[in-house]
């Protein structure tokens, strides 16, 4: 999907202003049931591999097939699947066989991924971690300017990046080197914010990956998730999925905190 339209998510996203991001304190952990003597659980038939497959399936509240693209398994939480749906730019993050609102699911065949270029290798990587402008043309008047950062190269869709903005700072996907060829992308200059910091050999990067987070509103309101992921061209980035929502933001935690 070209990027000459604004960023399309769905109209229930909720609201982000003042918001702040902070690590909670290890909870008591469930207790573990024992099972009934006698009754040993049958397992079943062993699932799919979802990743990198196409998928389809209707919502509890309605008859449209979505369909879309399994983009990873979350390894900290292996229920958890990232997913690009057909005519959406957001990536969701859903428990395909765990989530009662999923009907009817089916998995298809793999998804094609067009091949690398060797010409574009150097772009996308000098463009990975940057800050950039994107341009959106919006439903009604001139384009707007979007400035955000470069995550990542996806790993199915391999002409797609991972980027977010700081006017919503969920996460996106979209083909930028095309964007960047016709005009839509500019990478911004270095800042110090943009440097990686460079490590001893083997030194370890303390990490919350896996982590439950609280995020507080300025309402009053709070909401706990779990961090599912580190970016790694900006270590202090991470992902964040909240239990109450089926997007994927993503905040930069050594500021926010």
């Amino acid at each position: 999907m070209k990027s000459s339209q604004r960023p399309r998510r769905p109209d229930s996203s909720p609201d982000k202003a003042g918001a702040s991001v902070k690590e909670l304190k290890k909870k008591h952990p469930h207790k573990r049931h024992k099972s009934a003597v006698g009754s040993p659980s049958i397992p079943g038939p062993p699932r799919i591999n979802l990743v990198g497959r196409r998928i389809q399936h209707v919502w509890t509240d309605g008859h449209v097939v979505w369909k879309g693209t399994v983009l990873e398994q979350v390894p900290v939480k292996p229920s958890l699947y990232l997913i690009k749906y057909d005519g959406f730019d957001c990536v969701y993050g859903l428990e395909l066989h765990r989530d009662p609102r999923v009907k009817d699911l089916v998995v298809g065949e793999r998804a094609g991924s067009a091949q690398k270029r060797l010409s574009d290798t150097e772009l996308a990587q000098t463009m990975i971690g940057r800050a950039v402008e994107h341009m959106f043309e919006m439903e009604e008047g001139p384009k707007e300017e979007w400035r955000g950062m470069v995550l990542a190269r996806n790993p199915i869709m391999t002409t797609w990046f991972y980027i977010t903005y700081e006017k919503d700072p969920v996460l996106y996907m979209y083909q930028l080197l095309q964007d960047y060829k016709e005009g839509d992308l500019t990478i911004m200059p270095d800042s110090n914010d943009n440097v990686a910091v460079e490590r001893e050999p083997g030194e370890v990067v303390d990490s919350l990956v896996g982590k439950q987070v609280e995020y507080a509103k300025e309402d009053g309101g709070k909401r706990s998730g779990m961090v599912i992921h580190q970016v790694e061209a900006k270590n202090s980035v991470y992902f964040i999925k909240f239990d109450d929502d089926f997007l994927i933001y993503v905040y930069d935690l050594v500021k926010t905190s």
